[in-house]
């Protein structure tokens, strides 16, 4: 069985940058079998105030993978490290 990494992406309902994230992050999800939990900021004031102009914020095992836009290569890196059982790039 491959380990999955725990992907969080943190945005908004209303934001469009979190949905082309989100939708830009399904082949990657589907490649290695993981899932992203989703969390919207404005849920929790502590996250809005820590991501409030940085959404969407992707981020794997604590390490924030990216921001505003999919970083791809740094995504499948961190997939790959987990699938591989090794921790994932700081």
């Amino acid at each position: 069985m491959t380990k999955t990494a725990p992907l969080t992406l943190y945005g908004r309902a209303w934001c469009h940058l979190c949905d082309n994230m989100r939708a830009a992050l399904e082949p990657l999800l589907a490649e290695f079998g993981a899932q992203v939990v989703v969390i919207d900021v404005d849920s929790d004031p502590l996250l809005e105030a820590r991501y409030n102009e940085l959404v969407p914020v992707l981020v794997c095992d604590g390490v924030q993978l990216c921001h505003y836009h999919l970083d791809e290569a740094r995504v499948r890196g961190a997939l790959a490290a987990r699938v591989a059982g090794a921790e994932p790039a700081r």
